[in-house]
């Protein structure tokens, strides 16, 4: 028995064999807050960082050239998203990239846009 196309016109171009492997609707979610995550440049920036070192808010805010409540306001959302761990060293606190497997794409999504030759 042979599968109906799940399109209204067959145009020969292997779409409807492609729609086979379409991944689930919740990955699409997954895949759209990851984009999410680095669309904005402050958190780019960010993240561009910690994901090659751990430091402390106010040296992220001088790396980055916001003030600590500004790069605070970005790495709560980056921590509730799960791509960031934070811990405290006596006052301070320090964030890196989580050991999650959406950091780690997060991180790859870095490595690759930045090494685009212009």
């Amino acid at each position: 028995m042979t599968m109906k196309n799940p399109l209204p016109h067959d145009h020969g171009k292997g779409t409807a064999e492609l729609l086979k492997t379409k991944p689930e609707e919740e990955d699409f979610i997954t895949v759209s807050e990851m984009f999410d995550l680095i669309n904005d440049s402050t958190r780019l920036k960010i993240l561009w960082l910690l994901c090659h070192t751990e430091e402390c808010v106010i040296n992220i805010a001088a790396a980055v050239g916001m003030s600590s409540p500004a790069v605070s306001h970005h790495l709560r959302i980056l921590k509730n998203a799960r791509v960031l761990t934070s811990h405290k060293d006596g006052k301070e606190v320090h964030y890196t990239l989580a050991d999650t497997d959406v950091a780690q794409k997060v991180h790859q999504l870095i490595d690759i846009a930045f090494d685009i030759e212009h």
